[in-house]
């Protein structure tokens, strides 16, 4: 009965279970049964159930492509600046604190920087980012009532999808990154632009080294 099935979907303690699900107990079990390998097909399996939800539960077909791929030229270029003094400030830290991994694939591995360059803003940031606030912010709002509370919720999801990569930095990282994306989501409803954002912070810390806390190296 698809009523029934509707219901489900739509009650607050599916909800909850599905987030912690998706969240928590998901990375969990990529971190126990080392399937690090498969850490992007499983997003984007993670990705495709949310699409799907999204899809099923909004029927305003308006609203579906409404604020998807919208983008403000302003609000691009005051992200921009805030992303080269931040890059500025990363690269800083990297040099003096954790200077065995600065420009590290550069130095190891140097014709596969390109590439991730490329294919991490769209394979990696866009999928997170309809997940933790496209999706978010549509699926729970009944649970967090309110933008403000999305926010801070999305950010601490976010952070605690990145404890798989077994050390602090990633999801200390990934706390203040992802409130920063839900911040310029919460403001601007735009998947392209939070989007945009994520990857180009992704591809400094990568380009830096602080990337190898985010992939392969740190759990090798």
């Amino acid at each position: 009965n698809m009523n029934l099935f509707m219901k489900i979907l739509n009650n607050n303690f599916y909800k909850i279970i599905e987030l912690i699900l998706l969240s928590s107990i998901l990375p969990y079990v990529v971190l126990v049964l080392k399937f690090y390998n498969l850490v992007l097909p499983i997003l984007w399996l993670v990705t495709l159930y949310c699409i799907i939800i999204f899809y099923l539960k909004e029927n305003n077909i308006n609203y579906k492509l409404k604020n998807i791929f919208n983008i403000n030229r302003l609000v691009l270029i005051k992200i921009i600046i805030r992303w080269i003094i931040f890059s500025a400030i990363l690269l800083l830290i990297t040099y003096y604190f954790f200077n065995e991994k600065f420009f590290i694939i550069q130095k190891n591995n140097p014709e596969i920087l390109w590439k991730i360059m490329l294919l991490y803003p769209i394979f990696s940031a866009l999928p997170q980012e309809f997940i933790f606030c496209k999706f978010f912010f549509f699926r729970y709002k009944s649970i967090f009532k309110n933008n403000l509370n999305l926010t801070i919720s999305s950010a601490l999801c976010f952070a605690i999808a990145h404890i798989l990569f077994l050390n602090i930095i990633a999801p200390v990282l990934s706390l203040i990154g992802g409130f920063l994306f839900a911040n310029t989501y919460r403001k601007h409803k735009s998947l392209l632009l939070v989007s945009i954002e994520h990857g180009l912070y992704g591809n400094t810390l990568f380009f830096i080294g602080l990337g190898w806390y985010f992939w392969g190296g740190s759990l090798a």
